[in-house]
């Protein structure tokens, strides 16, 4: 074993603490599992808090697979003053009277509905997205404006949990705190910042908590220190995070599957994932049942050997074959049967 690999491969949810940044969270995961190879699957701001996936040993090359999924936040959106980075991170750059309306539950939750469906969003300057191979961010900082182009977004849901006033940089302003579920790639921030331009005022992102990575709720996430009491005790399945229907590999298939060989997908009998709440985050077999659906050209399967994630395949339609997307040799953790 090369220096810097623990022999562990696991996937854990981290619940990250407001002030951090993610890759602080990986380098304090790096020390609590003696390993070199960790990496988090979607990004979250310092001043955001809330669900971190977090990916340990060969795990490190699911983070493609997660990063796609949808989210959930909790976000407070404070109106009159707006900052150069849309959030409570920035310096305060603009300030104006709020709307009188803007108090009312009803004129926010009608407001709120607006924004619900699929759109384009304009990314915020300091961002990570990147131009010509410079971040956005990078180059904000320097003083250079970037032109970012709008991005594909979907809003499933936007429903107000509170009108209330919150202290902001000195300040006491109005705020709507939202429950928000998005697809991957939409920024808080951002909906902030054009949710004040539709009420008629200055506006910023006060407050942000991530409540769901797809699968992964905050129910399942822990705290760094409850990280350093646990260890591969707080591992989660990734059969549930990952969401893929699954086969259970045997005998010749086990073989295949070692090589990174092609399989036959006739005879071998697909399930769906568990149907269980992910509270429960046990490996076992329970609720997963025959799935009789065809399989799509490029969908991906969960290969399962030994009761651990062994690989991830995908449909090749034209060859009629399952090939391998990404083997695991000694296979990912799968929760708590340990």
């Amino acid at each position: 074993m090369k220096r810097g690999e623990s022999g562990l491969s696991l996937v854990v949810g981290v619940n990250k603490p407001v002030g951090m940044t993610s890759h602080d969270v990986v380098n304090r995961c790096r020390r609590i599992f003696g390993e070199r190879r960790v990496g988090h699957a979607g990004t979250l701001d310092p001043a955001a808090s809330g669900v971190l996936p977090v990916c340990v040993g060969p795990a490190t090359r699911l983070d493609p697979y997660l990063i796609g999924h949808d989210k959930a936040y909790r976000a407070t959106v404070a109106f009159g003053a707006s900052t150069d980075t849309d959030d409570a991170q920035g310096a305060v750059v603009k300030e104006s009277d709020v709307p009188a309306e803007a108090w009312s539950e009803r004129f926010a939750r009608g407001v709120l509905n607006e924004f619900v469906g699929a759109s384009n969003q304009l990314p915020p300057a300091y961002s990570a997205i990147k131009v010509g191979g410079k971040k956005a961010c990078d180059a904000a900082r320097a003083g250079v404006v970037i032109d970012l182009a709008p991005r594909p977004i979907v809003v499933y849901a936007a429903e107000l949990l509170a009108v209330r006033e919150v202290a902001f940089q000195g300040r006491m302003l109005l705020a709507w705190d939202v429950a928000f579920e998005v697809s991957k790639g939409t920024y808080i921030r951002s909906l902030a910042r054009d949710i004040g331009i539709a009420v008629g005022c200055a506006s910023t992102l006060a407050g942000l908590e991530r409540t769901h990575v797809g699968a992964l709720g905050l129910e399942n996430c822990v705290t760094l220190e409850a990280l350093e009491e646990a260890g591969v005790r707080a591992a989660l399945d990734p059969i549930d995070l990952l969401g893929f229907r699954l086969l259970f590999a045997r005998d010749d298939a086990a073989r295949r599957i070692g090589n990174g060989g092609a399989l036959d997908p006739r005879g071998l009998e697909l399930f769906c994932p568990p149907d269980r709440s992910f509270n429960e985050m046990c490996a076992c077999t329970s609720g997963i049942a025959p799935s009789c659906k065809p399989l799509e050209d490029g969908e991906r399967i969960s290969v399962v050997e030994s009761n651990k994630l062994a690989a991830i395949y995908a449909y090749d339609q034209e060859k009629g074959r399952l090939k391998a997307d990404c083997v695991f040799r000694t296979g990912v953790i799968r929760g708590c049967y340990l």
